[in-house]
């Protein structure tokens, strides 16, 4: 494990976010944890040496990973689910991915359009090939124990790249929450990439089809898309929940919109 990974990988408190929706992962990669009647589902395991640390936090807001029935993934980078083979093994859950990144999954993270050369996590990046159980189109939903997700595909990050939307309720009030796929693209090869020849056209519709949405709650795959320590450094109890805030997604947009910009921008000045 590259040592970006080690710094991303440090235990953190689990928490409730809002509603059933639990916080379960590092100070650095998100794992979410939604529960139901029925059983749960659980939002990215992270790689497979966070595996151990996921069960310790379900464990300690008082739920089992042996309850979890569903695990849907964000992106098929190692960083994210790395960990599936493995909690497969140990659960039996369905896993239900997009068909892009799922084929990727199956290959173990190879062949992915950022591997010319070591991609964003190192030259350590490949992972337990594993095979989804359901592929998921644009649109389509998965239903348990009352809770309905539905996936948004929105490429870029990976060709997979999958957001998921629900609705909760927290002391009466419904919520819109969004579970936001990573958007960044600047670090990779925007022109004339042969890999992934759509990626701008990608990266662009994505950002356009999310201005679309509404979000009264953003929870993402990394901490720095969303700002978790500082929002949980906040939560207090009989305080307004620091995790609701129906105006982050469109900041959020505007940030990744600047620096899709600048990277193209970069790029440019840099050809031939």
């Amino acid at each position: 494990m590259n040592q970006t990974l080690k710094d991303w990988s440090l235990p953190f408190e689990p928490r409730r976010i809002v509603g059933n929706i639990y916080y379960v992962g590092s100070n650095m990669i998100s794992s979410f944890l939604i529960t139901t009647p029925a059983g749960h589902i659980l939002i990215d395991t992270g790689h497979v040496q966070m595996l151990p640390m996921i069960e310790a936090n379900i464990a300690k807001i008082g739920f089992s990973i042996k309850d979890v029935k569903i695990l849907l993934n964000s992106h098929a980078h190692v960083d994210h689910c790395g960990g599936f083979a493995e909690f497969k093994r140990q659960t039996g859950a369905t896993i239900i991915v997009s068909k892009a990144d799922g084929d990727m999954m199956m290959r173990g993270g190879r062949g992915d359009y950022a591997d010319n050369g070591p991609n964003e996590n190192g030259d350590n990046a490949d992972y337990e090939p594993i095979k989804p159980d359901r592929l998921m189109a644009d649109g389509e939903q998965v239903e348990l124990g009352g809770v309905t997700l539905t996936a948004h595909l929105t490429p870029g990050h990976t060709r997979g790249c999958t957001s998921w939307s629900m609705r909760v309720n927290e002391a009466g009030k419904d919520y819109a929450v969004l579970f936001l796929c990573g958007l960044t693209v600047s670090p990779y090869k925007l022109t004339n990439n042969d890999h992934y020849p759509n990626i701008i056209q990608d990266a662009q519709n994505s950002l356009m089809r999310l201005r679309t949405m509404h979000a009264d709650v953003l929870l993402a795959p990394h901490d720095f898309y969303f700002n978790l320590q500082s929002k949980a450094a906040r939560q207090k109890e009989g305080e307004p929940n620091p995790f609701i805030d129906p105006t982050e997604l469109g900041r959020h947009l505007t940030e990744m919109e600047h620096d899709l910009d600048q990277a193209l921008q970069a790029q440019e000045r840099q050809r031939p």
